[in-house]
């Protein structure tokens, strides 16, 4: 004789499953007690396709330069950091870090252009921010509004540091590419 199992329903659960966001790896705080934290400055990009948005506040959230849209082009992008070193001269910001959020693939123009100023530059997962933004504004999801949970992710630790990689890493990772470029090539010449 069968015994009859519990059954289960087939649906989907009603509530939503957590997050889990991790231990806060970016900590800055150490860096903001040293200079103090109306001199220590935050650049919040929100990365999209062509162009992103970009804004400056100090530690406590005072906006120093408002919301720009910054095109993912040279001159754009030396612009901006143009406006924000004369910003922090002006507001006397000694020390600041650069908050990118990560999407795919359109944040590594804005993340190179920084490092290659020479800022300290940290990348913020969209779901770091997405749990920043929550709180404020549930309903709400525009630019600003996101600028402003990097901003806070950046705050709290959530801006990551990427460690640096070794070169036998990154020499793997470049011939990986260039196979793959070289069986594309080839399965469209078969074509």
């Amino acid at each position: 004789m069968a015994t009859k199992g519990k059954s289960r329903k087939s649906g989907k659960s009603c509530k939503p499953r957590p997050v889990f966001l991790g231990k806060p790896q970016g900590v800055i705080q150490p860096r903001v007690q040293e200079v103090g934290p109306e001199h220590f400055g935050i650049v919040a990009v929100d990365c999209a396709l062509a162009c992103s948005k970009w804004m400056f506040c100090n530690f406590y959230g005072k906006v120093l330069l408002p919301p720009k849209n910054v095109e993912h082009t040279r001159s754009d992008l030396q612009l901006a950091l143009a406006e924000i070193d004369q910003a922090s001269e002006q507001h006397g910001i000694r020390d600041r870090i650069v908050a990118v959020e990560m999407t795919g693939t359109y944040h590594l123009p804005v993340k190179r252009a920084f490092r290659q100023a020479g800022w300290d530059t940290r990348l913020v997962h969209p779901f770091s921010s997405h749990h920043y933004l929550l709180p404020a504004n549930p309903d709400n999801k525009t630019d600003d509004n996101d600028l402003e949970a990097i901003f806070r992710a950046a705050i709290n630790g959530f801006g990551l540091v990427e460690p640096p990689w070794e070169e036998i890493y990154l020499t793997l990772k470049y011939l990986v590419r260039a196979r793959r470029d070289l069986v594309e090539k080839r399965s469209r010449l078969h074509c």
